[in-house]
């Protein structure tokens, strides 16, 4: 005799878990980023939004806060996780990846700035969110675990 499926990973409350742990990441990741480019325009350190940000040395200080952004956004979408937290760290990861290629797409066609910044900010999206997930992952495993394992 078999033993019944656990249906609790499909369970509708986890499934509304999940969607807010992706969504809750994709927010924070959101909103730190606009806050920090909102920050650097108002100091004048970035042209005003109006302008298209040409200057390679600008687009690269904006690409290192998010990809900081998007650890820390991984690192909450598996923390928030009811399950599998890697899981939800790779649909997000996906998610970000297919909406950074739209973004990319429209920022190249408009000529906004260096092709290689919207390009770069869409494969990082799988590169955060598998170091945000395994800092997560390190994390909750304790301090028995030594060095992170390479998937």
């Amino acid at each position: 005799m078999t033993e019944p499926a656990n249906l609790s990973s499909t369970a509708p409350g986890n499934v509304g878990r999940s969607i807010l742990a992706v969504f809750a990441g994709f927010l924070l990741v959101f909103v730190l980023s606009l806050g920090t480019d909102q920050v650097l325009h108002m100091l004048r350190v970035y042209p005003p939004w109006s302008q298209p940000m040409r200057d390679n040395g600008l687009n690269a200080l904006a690409l290192s806060y998010r990809l900081a952004y998007g650890v820390i956004g991984s690192y909450v979408m598996a923390m928030l996780a009811p399950r599998n937290p890697m899981r939800h760290v790779w649909v997000g990861a996906g998610i970000g990846f297919v909406l950074s290629c739209i973004g990319a797409v429209g920022a190249i066609t408009m000529d906004l700035g260096p092709a290689w910044y919207p390009v770069t900010l869409a494969v990082s999206a799988w590169v955060t969110g598998w170091i945000g997930g395994k800092l997560y992952m390190r994390r909750a495993a304790g301090p028995q675990q030594g060095a992170m394992e390479v998937d």
